[in-house]
């Protein structure tokens, strides 16, 4: 076995919207050659039924006049030769125009439906595995090549068998069409015409519809992944953990210094009395409640206390406050209401450091 069919044996996970988007990104994206055929035999029955036999009638009575009476047209210069040349394509072209028209519309609509438009310059750029043998000889003898050659066998046999078919039907009109007026034969080919395409039509409409379930299905398939590939992309799109985790270790690092650097700010340091550590600044022109300017936790609790004390900022140890600011209270916010008395005596306290406490309040 190849390393490739292991390859494919192994991609057993579907596709991440991430290779999706990215395949669809490089124009890679399901379709259907069927559908475009299929409406353009629709768009053949059109033209059949509205515009060829009014058109040909038209053109017919043209070249008509034109071989009866050839001497009535001069070809004596330049001149003589584009005028007949304008006469005669303006009369192909009511024939032809409306044909071309409805063809082209049919193609784009057909195409429309199936995928929205885009402009992938990848899809052209040249590439030497589009000119390479093997991948030519893969292509054709692949899987997708199998089912291309087995559309195409399907729909040159119902071709074949229903020509056969209608000629067979319409034998006698067709040898009675050797004695009809040749005005006569435009609506006759038409009948023909429009019954052939009629019957092509409803024979490969099951065709088209299992080949676009056929070209969706093959693409997904296509797009397939190892679980490995998932892991990748996963690791892609979400970060390296190790990186991770490096940054995070560094935001958190920038963090506590940002907090360190505030403490000097601070109006009082709650403690308990070595595991927390709560600094608080409360300045009435600034704010109307006190704001937590840095906290912390055991070692990070010492730093902030050590820093309090350097710079003459009062420590207070109550471990049921300090615990309940750090569970309550996040680092520049505004401590809730529930905590206004007790830090309000904390604050007293600093103020009247002098002056004894009454029983049972917080100790320096």
């Amino acid at each position: 076995m190849s390393n490739q069919d292991q390859d494919k044996e192994s991609k057993t996970e579907e596709a991440t919207e991430k290779k999706i988007r990215d395949a669809v990104e490089k124009g890679n994206v399901p379709f259907s050659k069927e559908l475009p055929a299929f409406a353009s035999l629709v768009g053949l029955i059109a033209i059949t039924s509205f515009f060829i036999v009014g058109g040909s009638i038209e053109l017919a009575s043209s070249m008509k006049s034109f071989l009866d009476d050839p001497g009535h047209w001069q070809l004596e210069n330049t001149a003589d030769v584009v005028q007949v040349f304008s006469v005669v394509n303006l009369d192909a072209a009511r024939l032809i125009g409306p044909a071309v028209l409805v063809l082209a519309f049919a193609g784009v609509a057909s195409s429309l439906a199936q995928n929205s438009p885009s402009i992938v310059f990848e899809r052209i750029r040249p590439q030497l595995s589009r000119i390479s043998l093997s991948a030519g000889w893969k292509r054709l003898f692949g899987a997708q090549g199998w089912v291309e050659f087995l559309k195409g066998a399907f729909k040159l046999a119902a071709l074949a068998i229903l020509a056969c078919l209608l000629v067979r039907a319409a034998r006698y009109d067709v040898f009675n069409s050797m004695f009809m007026s040749p005005y006569a034969l435009p609506e006759l080919l038409q009948t023909m015409t429009v019954r052939l395409f009629l019957a092509v039509v409803a024979a490969i409409m099951v065709m088209v519809a299992a080949d676009l379930v056929w070209s969706r299905f093959h693409w997904r398939r296509e797009l397939r992944m190892t679980r490995q590939e998932i892991k990748d992309e996963h690791k892609q799109s979400d970060g390296d953990p190790i990186v991770k985790a490096r940054m995070r270790s560094l935001a958190r690092d920038r963090a506590r210094k940002r907090m360190i650097a505030r403490v000097p700010q601070a109006t009082v340091v709650v403690v308990n009395p070595t595991h927390y550590a709560i600094a608080m600044r409360y300045v009435r022109s600034e704010n109307q409640a006190p704001i937590v300017v840095a906290k912390g936790l055991d070692l990070l609790a010492l730093r902030i206390r050590s820093v309090a004390e350097q710079h003459g900022i009062p420590v207070v140890e109550d471990k049921l406050l300090a615990r309940s600011l750090y569970d309550k209270v996040e680092v520049d916010q505004l401590i809730p209401p529930e905590f206004y008395r007790a830090v309000a005596n904390v604050i007293l306290y600093i103020m009247s450091r002098g002056r004894p406490m009454p029983a049972g309040g917080p100790q320096r």
